[in-house]
């Protein structure tokens, strides 16, 4: 191989490409070739229209330059902390003591009547908050004894407790909170932000996704961060914390670095030949993930390597090298934050308390998730803080929507743990970082955490506000698409929560 220049190779492939052309109308002379140049005779091939976006002028060679931003940002970067399968807010952010005075009293007919559930069926009975709460920090904001860490940094979040959606189940409100729509087929916030934004380090993808628990990911799957109906250069990029960052990255054995950059050059050359005839920006993905696949070959086992930590730093963070955990992808942030990625986005599943073996219930399951999550959470805020990196970064952490304040009933059966059904109507995250107010909290549910009474905030509003600390107009942001300038907010009308803005 080191003996072939890339000129012996595209040499070599317009010859391959023309056999099998020939082999193809050949064999298919009477049915398929026929069709194939007769239509090609009646119409020959026009050139693909390259979408760009409204106002948006970007040469479709280089798909990861910035766009002209329509505010000053705030932010340069989001680091999002998915909770999936929805942590519940009354037992960890919400405090309602009088939800705790009636514990075990049967549900009102009002919370049942008309409405919509996953699995309580019957009346249930109320359930109060399991765990002890207090006031913490100089904000005196209430937090569960479950999150003893967290609470250390409690005066640098921005804790809205009046989150709503209107989807239920896992999936289409995974989807509702990671692309702006229920449905498949749509656009991720993280690629969304890296078609604005485009990409700070040219040997790192500009949107990273980090597993942990052993794999498992949340119920919507890839398309959380996949692109849509934008180029696939802007999906995000799953990686892993522990041995090889991406699979198939290295080269084998027998292949050199010079020769694997030959290779390289030869594709390169006939995708951009293609480009020229067609059009198609897929063709301009295919040679940027190429080029982004070799230079993260050197950059991102450096990134994914947290061995070279300071042991304090490993403590902190409760991370340990050579493992795939919630808290080593914490310490990855990081890092990866420091080099310039735009969008980081951790899932950590596990979080669905029904009370069943599987999930162990608020008692105990959500017990075990506090465990695994508060410690490196709180130490990422905390380096970020350290390192001058939050002030540019925004930090968000929550799930997809709440829990009940009922006990989950199946059929009157007596469990052994204690679950929580899923509830649209209120859920509780918070955000961190540049142009966040820190040490509030934002919005209010009624006495027994059921509904909303004070500043609802919809998905799309999130997302309005998001797209703003970056710069960008949600309105103007927009991507051509089936006669449509699709949006990451959709069609409906969002605001920008400006009551949380610094």
């Amino acid at each position: 191989m080191s003996d072939l220049t890339s000129d012996d190779l595209l040499a070599e492939y317009l010859k391959v490409q023309a056999q099998t052309r020939r082999q193809f109308v050949g064999w298919g002379a009477g049915g398929l070739g026929a069709l194939f140049m007769n239509s090609a005779m009646a119409a020959p091939p026009q050139p693909h229209a390259v979408p760009s976006a409204l106002n948006f002028a970007r040469d479709p060679a280089t798909p990861l330059s910035v766009l002209p931003p329509q505010f000053a940002a705030k932010v340069k970067r989001v680091i999002y902390l998915h909770m999936g399968g929805s942590p519940s807010q009354l037992d960890l952010f919400d405090y309602k003591p009088v939800l705790k005075r009636f514990h075990g009293h049967d549900c009102p007919q009002s919370f049942l009547a008309g409405k919509r559930f996953a699995f309580i069926q019957g009346v249930p009975k109320l359930l109060g908050p399991m765990f002890p709460f207090h006031q913490a920090g100089k904000s005196g904001a209430w937090i569960s004894d479950r999150l003893p860490h967290l609470e250390k940094q409690v005066d640098d979040l921005c804790i809205i407790k009046s989150m709503t959606t209107d989807q239920f189940n896992h999936a289409p409100a995974q989807l509702l909170v990671h692309t702006g729509d229920p449905r498949l087929g749509h656009a991720s916030l993280g690629s969304w932000i890296t078609y604005g934004l485009g990409s700070e380090n040219q040997n790192l993808p500009g949107f990273i996704v980090l597993i942990s628990n052993g794999g498992t990911t949340a119920n919507a799957g890839k398309p959380l961060w996949g692109s849509g109906f934008l180029p696939s250069v802007y999906q995000g990029v799953p990686c892993r914390s522990a041995s090889e960052p991406v699979l198939y990255l290295q080269n084998s054995p027998s292949v050199t670095r010079p020769e694997r950059r030959q290779v390289l050059d030869a594709v390169e050359e006939i995708n951009r030949e293609n480009f020229k005839t067609f059009g198609n920006p897929e063709t301009v993905t295919r040679i940027a993930q190429y080029e982004m696949a070799f230079r993260m070959q050197l950059e991102a086992s450096d990134a994914m390597d947290i061995k070279k930590e300071p042991a304090k730093v490993l403590e902190r963070y409760g991370a340990e090298p050579g493992k795939t955990s919630y808290a080593n992808n914490c310490l990855v942030a990081r890092r990866l934050a420091e080099r310039g990625v735009r969008f980081i986005q951790l899932y950590h599943w596990g979080w669905d308390s029904h009370g069943t073996p599987v999930d162990e219930g608020v008692n105990v399951g959500l017990v075990k998730r506090c465990k695994e999550t508060d410690q490196p959470t709180a130490a990422l805020l905390a380096d970020l803080k350290q390192r001058g990196l939050l002030e540019d970064t925004l930090v968000i952490w929550g799930g997809e929507f709440g829990r009940t304040p009922m006990w989950e009933n199946r059929g009157g059966q007596e469990m052994e743990f204690i679950g929580r059904d899923h509830h649209p109507s209120c859920f509780t995250l918070f955000m961190a970082g540049g142009g966040i107010k820190h040490g509030i909290s934002h919005g209010e549910t009624d006495e027994m955490g059921y509904s909303i009474v004070r500043n609802p905030v919809e998905v799309r509003d999130l997302h309005a506000t998001m797209l703003y600390l970056l710069g960008f107009d949600y309105r103007k942001l927009n991507y051509p698409y089936q006669g449509l300038d699709q949006k990451l907010t959709g069609v409906k009308p969002a605001r920008i929560v400006s009551e949380i803005l610094a």
